[in-house]
């Protein structure tokens, strides 16, 4: 992709979405041109030239793709894994397809994270997964944040097995390289194993470890070739001549699934565009992000031309509740308004992004009446947290705070997260923060999540100081001055979208032009659940 050029007037949007589109060019290199080549040198493509291939064409997205990249000294793009969501044959599926040309594909202890990610999106959604594998093994020396634990590499084969024996998920696997030690186990753990011949080999140990452990010399191909575990094992169940055969075999297998139940939604007819260009948003968006926006025009951008229906809207209006589609698919949409609201006669405006026991009570109530209709959730976070203060407090917002979590912890319709500014405090749960399990949380570059932004961080850690120093007279001394700084920096850097991305706390950071596609193709791909959406799983 052509990246533009920045100019004086670029606004703070604009130059995020830059930035962000260097770092994920960069990522998508992988081990580099020469590693690339290397895989090419082997007759093998590269991962992301397999999913280019196995997917239709159009939008897909990927998961994860800044995962790591600001650890191991960059050694670790993408953790050596490329996860996506897209569609093969008309409907949709995830794949995992190990990155050959980062350290030969071997597994970091992120690249478990985002396999067990695009695992929990397949069993949540109920949608086929598809393992296109090329892997070394484990990388040794980081092996003890790898092997052991409850979330190490024995869940990825947890997650095969409830899959295969009580889901019902489809999971096809690839061999399309190295597939060693007990990595063998998730191809084995799969419905169907296809391999390539002449660069495929699956074995619980390569030909230099059989020899040293039982003195048997024998080469790779014959322990574990595709013909050995096609002619001899009965291990793998098809072989194909090359890479592109093997893809074309996977799109066969996809297209002769049965069709799967979907959530009862009427969809309409035919393509809606938004009210507005997604294009608007880099002057929707103030530069600084405190600052109020019209919320109304950003929904123009993101949802179906004139589809929004608002429920309660002259109530509690710093929350924006209502019906809407987005590609036709009905959704109920949940948002924070940014702004003053002017306030009841005699009392103060209230401020929008903050939720009040009023609004915790009309979004609860919301959320429970779409969840008994099966109408997918959309929140749309930008969110500083609850009121504090006597007359919150007095109101009741814990009470109500806590009914609008359960409502929404509780939903078993899809739920889906783009945050667009803040996701601070409480409210960052309650507005289905990750550790509510929505089925996808994206968000934009300038989405910001923490406890609280630096400014308040510092007047938290060191207000008890500054309080005697003012009593005194004084003021903070360069020490002092260089320490709340440093506080400041490093929330700032710890607030950085990147960064969250980078630890697996939301699935993508998203460009302005990509947020429909991206919700079209999460909503159509959390819909073939037609059951509950609770926790990783439900049986």
């Amino acid at each position: 992709m052509k990246l533009a050029a920045k100019t004086p007037t670029t606004s703070h949007l604009e130059t995020l979405v830059h930035e962000l589109r260097e770092l994920e060019a960069r990522l998508q290199q992988g081990g580099g041109a020469d590693k690339i080549q290397r895989q090419h040198d082997q007759h093998k493509l590269t991962a992301r030239e397999r999913i280019e291939l196995l997917f239709d064409e159009g939008f897909y997205q990927e998961i994860g793709l800044l995962i790591a990249y600001d650890q191991y000294e960059g050694q670790a793009p993408a953790a050596g894994v490329v996860t996506c969501v897209g569609k093969v044959a008309g409907r949709e599926i995830v794949v995992v397809a190990n990155d050959a040309t980062v350290k030969a594909g071997s597994w970091w202890p992120e690249t478990i994270t985002k396999i067990l990610r695009a695992q929990e999106i397949a069993m949540r959604c109920r949608v086929p997964i598809v393992y296109l594998v090329d892997s070394a093994g484990v990388n040794l020396p980081y092996q003890g944040g790898v092997f052991p634990g409850q979330y190490g590499a024995a869940r990825i084969f947890q997650y095969n097995s409830v899959m295969r024996r009580y889901l019902k998920v489809p999971q096809i696997a690839a061999v399309m390289g190295p597939c060693i030690a007990g990595g063998a186990y998730l191809p084995a753990l799969s419905d169907v194993i296809i391999m390539v011949d002449g660069t495929s080999f699956m074995g619980l140990g390569g030909s230099n470890l059989v020899k040293g452990a039982t003195g048997q010399k024998v080469d790779n191909e014959r322990l574990g070739g595709a013909l050995t575990h096609n002619a001899i094992s009965g291990v793998a169940h098809y072989r194909a001549k090359d890479d592109e055969e093997c893809v074309k075999k996977i799109r066969e297998l996809i297209s002769e699934l049965p069709k799967p139940g979907t959530v009862s939604q009427a969809v309409a007819r035919g393509s809606v565009d938004a009210k507005r260009p997604a294009t608007d948003l880099y002057t929707i968006l103030p530069n600084d992000h405190r600052g109020m926006y019209d919320a109304r025009a950003l929904l123009d951008c993101i949802l179906d031309a004139d589809s929004f229906d608002e429920f309660q809207a002259d109530y509690a209006q710093e929350m924006m509740v209502g019906h809407a589609r987005i590609a036709g698919i009905n959704v109920g949409i949940i948002a924070n308004s940014r702004g003053m609201i002017k306030g009841e006669p005699g009392k103060p405006p209230r401020i929008g992004g903050i939720i009040y026991t009023e609004s915790a009570e009309k979004t609860a109530y919301f959320i429970e009446t779409c969840n008994r209709h099966g109408t997918p959730l959309l929140f749309i976070q930008d969110v500083s947290g609850f009121m504090v203060g006597v007359e919150a407090e007095h109101s009741g917002i814990i009470r109500a705070g806590a009914r609008f979590v359960e409502a929404m912890a509780t939903a078993t319709v899809p739920k889906i997260v783009l945050t667009i500014n803040h996701a601070s405090g409480a409210g960052y749960y309650a507005m289905a923060g990750q550790g509510f399990d929505p089925d996808f949380i994206f968000t934009l570059p300038t989405g910001r999540m923490g406890v609280m932004e630096g400014e308040s961080a510092v007047m938290a850690l060191f207000s008890g100081q500054l309080e005697k120093l003012k009593a005194a007279g004084k003021t903070p001394d360069e020490k002092m001055q260089a320490e709340m700084q440093s506080v400041r920096e490093e929330y700032e850097r710890q607030l950085d979208a990147r960064h969250a991305a980078a630890r697996g706390f939301v699935d993508a950071v998203l460009a302005p032009e990509e947020i429909r596609d991206a919700l079209e193709l999460a909503l159509r791909t959390a819909m073939n659940n037609a059951g509950a959406h609770l926790g990783a799983f439900l049986l």
